[in-house]
């Protein structure tokens, strides 16, 4: 019987895992933005534009491409790294939140 309860909370625990990584996906050009406008990313690196100066679309692509390490022009993972970096990083958050909270029960 332990052994299923086992799983069963392991199973939770990659299921979180996996529905925060794909809100993480979802939400990504919103939370780059947001983090843009901050000027927390500096500027951009294909035009030399602050981020903080941008809006709209512009603001959350170059967020974007500046958390993936820049354009593909200049050798960065562009949008879809920075994609990916947020991904992985709320994906991660909510993995770690569950194991934590699940070792509690």
């Amino acid at each position: 019987m332990k052994l299923s309860r086992k799983l069963l909370i392991g199973a939770g625990v990659i299921g979180i895992g996996l529905i925060t990584g794909g809100v993480g996906f979802v939400c990504a050009p919103a939370a780059a933005a947001a983090i843009g406008a901050t000027g927390l990313l500096g500027t951009c690196a294909t035009t030399g534009t602050a981020l903080s100066t941008l809006s709209g679309v512009a603001l959350a692509n170059g967020s974007l491409a500046a958390l993936g390490g820049g354009a593909l022009s200049v050798g960065g993972a562009g949008l879809t790294g920075g994609t990916a970096v947020v991904a992985t990083t709320t994906g991660a958050t909510g993995t770690a939140a569950a194991t934590y909270f699940a070792t509690k029960l």
